[in-house]
């Protein structure tokens, strides 16, 4: 049983580390278009623009799941 949780476990923290790299990228990208600095922003109101990104990039794959499993069913 511990192997399985060792494997679901590495599979989490893949995708996670997969959620927040593109959570930064498209937080770079909002800071970059509110013309502010990067230096303009403390590390905190940083980690809540990461977090606000992370949590678009969570929806948006969890609405792009449903769509594929209604087209799924759909289809059947």
């Amino acid at each position: 049983m511990s192997k399985i949780d060792d494997i679901k476990d590495r599979i989490l923290d893949k995708y996670q580390s997969k959620i927040r790299e593109r959570a930064i990228t498209q937080a770079k990208a909002r800071i970059a278009l509110s013309e502010k600095k990067f230096e303009d922003f403390t590390e905190d109101e940083l980690e809540v623009i990461v977090k606000d990104e992370e949590d678009k990039v969570k929806r948006s794959l969890k609405q792009s799941a449903v769509v594929a499993l209604l087209i799924t069913l759909g289809l059947s």
